[in-house]
C-alpha cells in the first residue's frame, strides 16, 4: 500500500527499500501511479496520496529499480482554457531517468477525439498505455572513472556529430553498435578525432525523443533529434540494452581519449507539438505551466519554436527542471557542456527576450555548472529572436554572421573585406562591449543545418525533395556557389576548384580568432547531394559516407596540418582583441590590416577587392596571455586571402634583419610562387599563411 512520501526530490527515487514518486500538477484534481509489468501490462494503481503546492507524492514499500511506471492525471477537460486533462491518457513522468518502448502513433495518444471538425475539442476516452513507453525506476550511478579532460576556451575546437549519422556507415565499427552510444566510443573512431585534432565532441540531441507524425506517415524519421519528449532520460534508439549505461560508458571512452563531450539539448520546445498533437507527458500534466500560452485565448499556444509549442521559462518548476536536467546531465552523465537548441526561448518572457531573465541568470551563475561549458544558439523564430551577443558573460555563441561574411567572401561576393576582416578578428564588434573575450564567438562555416562543406561549393539550389515538403523546406539562401555545374561532375578543372574552396573555408575558420566548430565529415569531403535539411534523412543522405576518406587522404592531412598550425599561432588562442597598438615603440602594431601591395588599408578600400592580408606581429609583453604558446623563434604571423578571380601579388613586411619568411599553408595546388624575400604570388580563389621566424 502507498504511504506518505516526501515532495523533496521530484521523480522516482529508490532509497533501498522503497521508491518515492513525486510529481509536479499545479491544475490536477489528483494523480495516479500505475505499475506495468515487464510485457508492459498494468497491475497495480495508486493515487498519490499526498500533495503540497503542486507537488503530488506518496512513498511505495518494496519498491524497486526496474520497476516499470507511467502516471494518470485527473482533472478538468476545458482545452479551450488550456486544460488538457484526460487520464486515459498514460504520462511520462518528466524526471524520468530511463524509459522502455517507444511511442507508437495511433489515434490513443491523441487526448481529444480525432474526427472532431471545427467546435470544441471532446476528450478521447481510448487508453493509451498500449501505444506508450514505460518509465523505469532507477538505482544509484557508480561515480565516473575517468577524468574530465577541461580544455581551456583558449584551445577548445568543437566538432560538431550526430551518434547514429557518424557511425552508420563506418566500415571498423561492428554492425550491432552502428547508430549507436557504444559505435561513437568505438576505438577506431576515438583514435580518428584524436588524429584529427579536436578537442570538443558535440553530439546533436540524444533526449528521448518521437519522430513527427508527419514524417511517419511518409515512412520517414526525425534524424536530428530536435523533438525532445523527455530532458532527463538519453535515446533508446541509441542504445542496444540499458540506455543511460551505454551513454556514461561512451562518454567515460571519450573522456579517456582526452576529448570532452557537450550535447546539444533543446530546453524550448516538446515533442508533444501544437493544440491537435499528441498527449504523451507535460500537456496532461500541466498544460497552463509547462507551456506558453495566448493569456487571451489559453486554448492556443504561443509558438516562438515554429515547432508547436513554446516551453514556459517563466515558470519556476520549468526553471527547476531545466537546471535538475542540466546539472543531472553534468554531474551523473558526465556531459562537459551543452549547446542551447532556440536558446531565446530560454530567456523569453510574455515581453520578450530579456538577456536578464530569471532561467539564463540561473543557469549562468548556478555553482554545479560553474565548469560547464554554455553554448548558445543566439536566435529563435519567434519575435525579436535574433539575439547574438546578448547573452550572460559565461556563455559562447553560435556566430552565423561569421559563417555568411566568409562564405560571401569566398563565393566572391561584392563588399565583403570589412565584414571578413571583423569576423577573423573574433566578431569584436560583437562581443567586445559587453567584455566577453573573443572565444565567445563560436566560428562556423557549416553544421547540421544547411549544405556539407563539399555541397556548399558545388549546389547553388537546395535539393530536399526527399523530405516530402516539395522543396520548400530549409535555408533559401545558401551564399553557396556550384562553380559552374549544379551537383557532381567529372570536370577535373571544376573540381579542382571546389577542392581548392573547401581548403580555403576551413583555413579561414581554424586560422581565425575565436572558438572553431567543424561539422563532421567536411574534412574529408561528406556530401548529402545538396539536401541542406536532412533532418528526416535517417539513411545514406544523411549517414556519413565513410567510404570517401580514401578518395582524397591528402585533404584530410591538409586540415589535420591547419589545425597544429592554429596551435602554433598566439593570435588564436588571446582572450584579448588587438586593436593596432605599438606597444613596444617600434612601429609595429599589434595587428595590421594590409592590401596586397603590403600597404594598410585605407577607408575607401575596404569596399573594394577581394584580397586581404591579416598581419599579427608577435609582441612580448603587450598582453598577460601573449607568447604562452608560442615558438620562441616566431616573429610575426601573415594570412593572405585572394578571393580574385585573378591571381595577386602579395608583399610582406620586413620585419628584422635576421629572420625570414616561410610558407606555413596554402590551399593552391602549388605552392605560390616566391620571387623577393617577401613577394608572394597566390593562384585566383586561393590563400596561404607565412611565418616570420628568426634565423
Amino acid at each position: 500500500m502507498i504511504q506518505a512520501g516526501s515532495p523533496d526530490r521530484l521523480g522516482a527515487h529508490w532509497d533501498g527499500q522503497g521508491v518515492n514518486f513525486a510529481l509536479f500538477s499545479a491544475a490536477a484534481d489528483s494523480v495516479e501511479l500505475c505499475l506495468f509489468d515487464d510485457s508492459g501490462r498494468q497491475i497495480e494503481c495508486h493515487h498519490l496520496p499526498s500533495c503540497n503546492d503542486g507537488i503530488w507524492f506518496g512513498y511505495l514499500p518494496g519498491c524497486e529499480p526496474g520497476q516499470r511506471y507511467g502516471y494518470r492525471v485527473h482533472g478538468p477537460w476545458a482545452p479551450a482554457d488550456g486544460l488538457r486533462f484526460n487520464p486515459s491518457k498514460l504520462l511520462i513522468d518528466p524526471y524520468a531517468r530511463a524509459m522502455e518502448g517507444s511511442v507508437q502513433w495511433t489515434g490513443a495518444i491523441l487526448d481529444f477525439d480525432h474526427s472532431t471538425v471545427g467546435g470544441a475539442l471532446r476528450p478521447n476516452q481510448t487508453d493509451s498505455a498500449g501505444s506508450m513507453p514505460k518509465c523505469v525506476v532507477t538505482g544509484p550511478l557508480a561515480d565516473f572513472s575517468a577524468a574530465r579532460p577541461r580544455i581551456p576556451w583558449t584551445e577548445t575546437i568543437i566538432y560538431e556529430a550526430n551518434v547514429r549519422g557518424y557511425t552508420m556507415r563506418h566500415p571498423d565499427i561492428p554492425d550491432q553498435d552502428r547508430g549507436r552510444f557504444r559505435g561513437m566510443s568505438n576505438r577506431n573512431i576515438l583514435e580518428y578525432l584524436k588524429a584529427l585534432g579536436i578537442t570538443s565532441l558535440e553530439l546533436m540531441p540524444v533526449h528521448s525523443m518521437i519522430d513527427e507524425g508527419f514524417l511517419v506517415g511518409q515512412g520517414l524519421r526525425n534524424f536530428w533529434g530536435y523533438n525532445s519528449i523527455n530532458f532527463f532520460t538519453p535515446e533508446s534508439r541509441y542504445a542496444s540494452g540499458d540506455a543511460m549505461h551505454e551513454f556514461r560508458e561512451m562518454v567515460n571512452a571519450i573522456h579517456d581519449a582526452g576529448i570532452e563531450v557537450i550535447l546539444d539539448v533543446v530546453y524550448n520546445h516538446t515533442g508533444e507539438g501544437g493544440a491537435r498533437g499528441p498527449t504523451l507527458s507535460f500537456r496532461g500534466i500541466d498544460n497552463l505551466s509547462y507551456y506558453r500560452v495566448d493569456p487571451e485565448n489559453p486554448g492556443h499556444y504561443i509558438n516562438d519554436t515554429g515547432c508547436g509549442n513554446t516551453l514556459n521559462a517563466d515558470h519556476p518548476r520549468v526553471q527547476d527542471m531545466v537546471i535538475d536536467s542540466l546539472v543531472y546531465w553534468q554531474k551523473d552523465m558526465g556531459v562537459d557542456g551543452f549547446r542551447f537548441d532556440l536558446a531565446p526561448v530560454l530567456g523569453r518572457s510574455m515581453l520578450g527576450f530579456d538577456p536578464t531573465h530569471h532561467l539564463l541568470q540561473r543557469i549562468n551563475d548556478d555553482p554545479r555548472l560553474s565548469t560547464t561549458r554554455l553554448i548558445a544558439e543566439p536566435w529563435d523564430p519567434g519575435p525579436g529572436g535574433y539575439q547574438l551577443g546578448q547573452f550572460p558573460s559565461h556563455w559562447m555563441e553560435w556566430n552565423d554572421r561569421y559563417r555568411d561574411n566568409v562564405r560571401r567572401f569566398w563565393r566572391g561576393d561584392d563588399d565583403q573585406l570589412s565584414g571578413l576582416a571583423k569576423r577573423l578578428h573574433g566578431s569584436s564588434d560583437i562581443f567586445e562591449a559587453s567584455g566577453r573575450p573573443p572565444q565567445a564567438s563560436v566560428n562556423f562555416v557549416t553544421s547540421h543545418d544547411g549544405f556539407t562543406l563539399r555541397d556548399l561549393v558545388s549546389y547553388e539550389k537546395r535539393h530536399n525533395e526527399a523530405n516530402g515538403e516539395d522543396n520548400r523546406d530549409g535555408h533559401a539562401h545558401n551564399f553557396s556557389i556550384n562553380h559552374g555545374v549544379e551537383g557532381d561532375t567529372n570536370d577535373p578543372q571544376v573540381n579542382q576548384l571546389r577542392r581548392r574552396q573547401r581548403l580555403n573555408l576551413l583555413a579561414t575558420l581554424l586560422l581565425s580568432k575565436g572558438t572553431p566548430m567543424l561539422l563532421a565529415g567536411d574534412e574529408f569531403g561528406n556530401t548529402q547531394q545538396g539536401n541542406n535539411n536532412a533532418y528526416a534523412q535517417d539513411n545514406e543522405t544523411g549517414w556519413l559516407g565513410w567510404e570517401g576518406i580514401n578518395d582524397d587522404p591528402e585533404f584530410l592531412q591538409q586540415v589535420r596540418d591547419l589545425i597544429k598550425l592554429r596551435s602554433r599561432m598566439p593570435h588564436t588562442r588571446r582572450s584579448t582583441y588587438p586593436h593596432g597598438a605599438d606597444y613596444n615603440g617600434d612601429g609595429l602594431r599589434d595587428i595590421e590590416w594590409l592590401n596586397p601591395r603590403g600597404r594598410r588599408m585605407q577607408a575607401e578600400q575596404w569596399h573594394h577587392g577581394n584580397a586581404l592580408t591579416l598581419f599579427f606581429p608577435e609582441l612580448k609583453g603587450s598582453r598577460p596571455d601573449d607568447g604562452q604558446h608560442a615558438q620562441h623563434d616566431l616573429v610575426a604571423v601573415a594570412i593572405m586571402l585572394n578571393a580574385a578571380a585573378e591571381q595577386s601579388d602579395f608583399h610582406l613586411p620586413e620585419i628584422a634583419p635576421t629572420g625570414r619568411w616561410s610558407l606555413a599553408f596554402h590551399s593552391s595546388e602549388s605552392p605560390p610562387t616566391h620571387r623577393d624575400p617577401g613577394v608572394w604570388s597566390l593562384l585566383s580563389r586561393s590563400m596561404a599563411c607565412a611565418l616570420y621566424t628568426r634565423e
